[in-house]
């Protein structure tokens, strides 16, 4: 998903996957958002084989990726786990 909105810098883009990181102070609690949203996607995409990244810059909007692996090598995965 892209979109072309004002993007962010390169210290705040470091830390969006983070629990609880909010990337302004006036995000306070009290008016809405906890910070888990991004926390909750990425660790949903690697608890199912996924990836999640995101690409931004000042100016120039944001590019966030969810990349799925095939049906075929999530079960090769399960079979590897399932041999240790």
């Amino acid at each position: 998903m892209t979109d072309h909105g004002p993007g962010m810098p390169p210290e705040v883009a470091a830390h969006v996957f983070d629990r609880f990181y909010r990337a302004a102070d006036s995000r306070a609690s009290g008016t809405g958002g906890s910070g888990l949203g991004l926390a909750i996607v990425a660790a949903t995409a690697r608890a199912h084989g996924a990836s999640i990244d995101l690409t931004t810059a000042p100016g120039a909007g944001t590019t966030v990726r969810l990349r799925l692996l095939p049906a075929a090598d999530l079960a090769l995965r399960k079979l590897d786990r399932a041999s240790e």
